[in-house]
Formats: C-alpha cells, structure tokens, sequence
C-alpha cells in the first residue's frame, strides 16, 4: 500500500499515465488536494486545479495503477482546519 506524504490544503503534482492507441504518455495534473477520503485500501483523495477560470476536479485511488507519482509541491501555509475543503469549490465570479 502506498503511503500518502501530503495533506489536505497541500498543492501536489500527480504523475498519471495516459493510454492513446498503443502509445502511453505521463500527464501532470497539478493542484490543491481538497479531500481524503476512506481508509486503507478504500482511500481517495481529490485535487482541484483551476483552468481558465473554472475549477477542475480530480479524484484518484491511493492504489491506482495509473499514477506514476506524487509530487508535493508546497505544504499549506497554515494548518487546515477542515478534513474537507469544499469551501473551495464554490464558483468564483469571472472577472472581466
């Protein structure tokens, strides 16, 4: 089982890899980790990036096959108070 080393708050950069045809390439996703979720072999964690504006959302097993790796990025600056960040997923305002 893989250990996590980040937490909640945290921005990470998860290595994926991507099946196109008979070709497999890495894909980065890098963002905030919102939740974690289960425990043992059930954990999941969630990661948000914003993308021109509009937030996306990505939820991964711990165990999943697909990711290469994990990068922490940076630690939050304070210390989350909250086990789930869905304070962060409300919609923002576009400001033109």
């Amino acid at each position: 089982m893989a250990t996590i080393n980040f937490l909640v708050g945290d921005t990470v950069r998860v290595h994926q890899k991507i099946q196109e045809g008979d070709k497999t390439r890495i894909q980065v996703f890098e963002g905030v980790v919102l939740a974690i979720r289960g425990r043992g072999e059930n954990k999941s964690f969630t990661v948000q990036k914003i993308v021109g504006g509009i937030g996306v959302e990505r939820i991964w097993p711990i165990n999943s096959p697909l990711i290469q790796k994990i990068e922490v990025k940076a630690h939050a600056k304070r210390r989350v108070r909250r086990a789930k960040l869905y304070n962060l997923t409300l919609p923002r305002p576009i400001v033109s």
